[in-house]
């Protein structure tokens, strides 16, 4: 009989919940805070080093200096921006959707010291006698631009007054505004002549009062700046530069596009693909995986995250990872039914079974996000954000809701003997009295020997590891800025551009660099990289210039040697511990040979995606160390599927006594999950692949990065990992003459290893 309130209450749920994300969506798309490099904006990494002898750089200073920095930020009407105390003695600015970088460079390190002085260039007032944000734009009564201070003392301004009028005839008060801020300029026309002179009214009688009006040769917006910076206050320390990137606000837009667009593609494959394999579980999946994309996107929102290009990679990215689940559970389901079990039971076994492996699965990805955020710079930390984020939510609604989903309907009795709708032919379903279990079912595998010829692949994966470091000898790696140091442009053209224009242009500006890449579908994508670094006053010049060249503001990066170094150590910091990170847990959830052979294997895989850059002559820049480290925690993944299956044949056994009993384990386990390790590789690299096909041009090396360690990984989970753990095995057998294994140690209650 079926129960239709079952159906019912699916029904409820999809009308429901899609009326909310139907009312909602837009809205939370909207609210969404977008980085810099979807919207254009610049970031800037600032060292807080002493103004003066003997200061010290403290908590307090540098709080201090982070809200006079703010204050500044103000007067460019940046709704949100991001200002954090980094470390010690470093201060992150990022400043998303400034329609004028130039400005807001500018005034973010400008020292505006107002001061008044006597004909004898005494000092007689400066900022510290002005009342705190008591300065603003005004008009005088000739209607011209003025700026308004309020004095602390108006008896202090009288007595001011007073000497100056006793000066007579040299009864002036010359107003100076002193710019301070390195080798360049705040406003050319203001600061070539340092100080700067912008009145000198003559005095003829005692002023009693707090407020003051400076007229000058001001614009109204002159006027409001050199008011917002006499706000802000004096910055206590001097703030060096040794990291900042610009985006154009045409290139973010084109980039968020372009990976908006490829996400789509990717996530519309995984979904007909999953529907057409699984049937009917894989329509649940389907909307399991828009439940998970709508709450990710929701939590995004609520927890303030800000958005990068990385982040919406991870999103995508996710979707691909957050379907292994559902594949997991689905394949379970799919053995059980074939054993001859009722829909109803293969749905409770399935899941039964399923959930310890999809748990270390999630697990291992987690702790490589944790490393990442850790470890990584401001946009890597966004995908890592975006990876750890869909790592829990996709856990909740891939596992819990998608079962709940799917159990409506089994419940309901309305799938009872439809075997067919979970994709299964009814002539591989065996009977309950041929008493054949899940692990006896026979593959589309069974033919293939995994390990008779593991020697050959041992000597072939090492020929290809030799291969790979006399590439990267011979090769090296086409560095990016982030670990060399120096600056990178890269500008969008209206039209195909040459290297020899690109050239061209950037010599008008005295710049020159043999280092060009042009790119881009089109070829209207121009990249340019310098040893040194631009100065603030060449970055200007060449925005300004390009963009009345070209139409768009190019991106520019710089990073100091510094940074760059530190880049680089916290990468190879993060892999190390990632890897560290990964034998603990494997040790713990399975044993030690596993835990070292698995590690052994994911390290291949990384690796043999840097010799792949090296030969193609791909730039490594940050987000590579990205990939690499989203390599480690995803290729684990098919190893601990695998090894979690050989803990469940081992368990069939109270002792192995054989070589051949090691080896059937094997060949037996990679035979029932190999399907499942291709079906869930298979949807993580469509969404990679859409990725590099109709992704921005700046994602496509990490796209590549990916697409090569998921396959490599695939590879050395299967002929590295399983195959190295059945010589150890076969050596500790030869040592004890027998191995216990997992059941009988469980019956014993030790510590089940092998």
């Amino acid at each position: 009989m079926v129960k239709r309130s079952r159906i019912i209450a699916f029904l409820i749920f999809i009308v429901v919940f899609g009326g909310v994300m139907g009312a909602t969506t837009k809205n939370i798309i909207e609210d969404i805070k977008l980085g810099l490099d979807l919207q254009g904006g610049f970031e800037i990494l600032y060292e807080v080093t002493p103004a003066k002898k003997g200061q010290k750089i403290t908590d307090k200073v540098l709080a201090d200096t982070a809200e006079a920095l703010d204050k500044r930020v103000n007067v460019l009407g940046v709704s949100e921006p991001n200002i954090q105390i980094e470390g010690e003695n470093r201060i992150r600015v990022q400043l998303a959707g400034v329609t004028d970088q130039n400005k807001a460079r500018e005034i973010l390190s400008t020292e505006a010291n107002l001061s008044f002085r006597d004909y004898n260039d005494r000092v007689m007032l400066d900022g510290a006698d002005l009342v705190e944000g008591g300065a603003s734009q005004t008009f005088d009564q000739n209607g011209k631009p003025s700026v308004s201070l309020k004095l602390k003392d108006a008896d202090l301004f009288r007595n001011v007054t007073q000497e100056i009028v006793d000066m007579a005839p040299n009864n002036v008060l010359i107003i100076w505004l002193d710019f301070e801020e390195g080798k360049d300029s705040f406003k050319a026309e203001i600061t070539k002549e340092n100080p700067k002179y912008l009145s000198a009214p003559s005095v003829n009688e005692v002023f009693p009062q707090k407020e003051v009006s400076i007229v000058g040769a001001f614009t109204v917006e002159e006027a409001k700046e050199l008011a917002a910076l006499l706000n802000s206050g004096a910055l206590p320390v001097n703030l060096d530069e040794i990291y900042s990137t610009s985006v154009g606000a045409k290139l973010g837009e084109q980039a968020m596009n372009e990976t908006v667009f490829a996400g789509i593609i990717g996530i519309l494959a995984v979904f007909l693909y999953m529907i057409a394999y699984y049937r009917f579980p894989g329509f649940i999946a389907t909307i399991t995986l828009t439940v998970y994309s709508f709450i990710t996107l929701l939590i995004f929102d609520l927890m303030g995250v800000v958005l990068t290009l990385p982040g919406i990679a991870a999103l995508i990215l996710g979707v691909g990872m957050a379907v292994d689940a559902n594949i997991i559970t689905y394949e379970r389901i799919r053995e059980e039914i074939k054993v001859g079990k009722s829909i109803k039971s293969a749905f409770n076994a399935g899941n039964d079974n399923s959930l310890s492996t999809v748990t270390d699965a999630n697990l291992t990805m987690l702790l490589a996000g944790i490393v990442l955020f850790i470890y990584g710079t401001s946009s890597v930390k966004g995908f890592a954000t975006g990876i750890i984020i869909s790592i829990l939510v996709s856990f909740i609604t891939n596992v819990y809701l998608s079962r709940w989903l799917l159990g409506l309907w089994v419940n309901s009795n309305w799938l009872k003997n439809k075997p067919g709708w979970f994709g299964v032919k009814k002539r591989d379903i065996h009977s309950l009295n041929d008493n054949i279990d899940t692990l006896d079912l026979p593959t589309k595998f069974d033919r293939i020997d995994f390990v008779k010829h593991r020697r050959k692949f041992f000597i072939g994966s090492a020929a290809m590891l030799v291969a790979g470091i006399a590439i990267l000898l011979v090769f090296r790696l086409n560095l990016g800025i982030d670990f060399t140091s120096g600056t990178r442009v890269e500008v969008l053209a209206k039209d195909r551009i040459t290297a020899e224009e690109f050239s061209n242009e950037l010599e008008k500006l005295d710049l020159k660099t043999d280092d060009i890449v042009i790119s881009g579908e089109d070829k209207n994508v121009g990249v340019a990289r310098f040893k040194g670094i631009l100065t603030k006053q060449e970055i200007s010049e060449l925005k300004t210039h390009f963009k009345d060249e070209f139409g768009s503001e190019p991106n520019v990066s710089s990073v100091t040697p510094t940074v760059g170094k530190e880049l680089a150590k916290n990468a190879f910091v993060a892999l190390i511990l990632s890897s560290i990170g990964l034998i603990i847990f494997v040790t713990f959830r399975f044993e030690l040979p596993m835990a070292v052979t698995a590690i052994i294997a994911l390290l291949y895989a990384t690796f043999f995606v840097i010799p792949v850059f090296s030969l193609t002559r791909l730039e490594v820049d940050i987000t590579f160390i990205a990939a690499l480290l989203t390599i480690v925690g995803y290729s684990i993944n098919d190893t601990i599927v695998t090894f979690d299956r050989m803990r469940e044949n081992m368990q069939k056994r109270r002792r192995i006594k054989t070589y051949e009993e090691i080896v059937d384990i094997v060949n037996t386990s990679i035979r029932q999950t190999l399907g499942r390790s291709l079906n869930t590789v298979l949807m993580v690299t469509v969404t990679v692949v859409a990725l590099f096909i109709f992704g921005s041009e700046t994602i496509r090396p990490f796209a590549i990065a990916l697409t090569v360690g998921l396959v490599v990984g695939t590879y050395s989970s299967i002929y590295i990992a399983a195959q190295l753990w059945v010589e150890w095995k076969h050596k500790e057998l030869k040592k004890k003459g027998v191995l216990i294994t997992y059941k009988e140690k469980r019956k014993n209650n030790d510590q089940p290893q092998v």
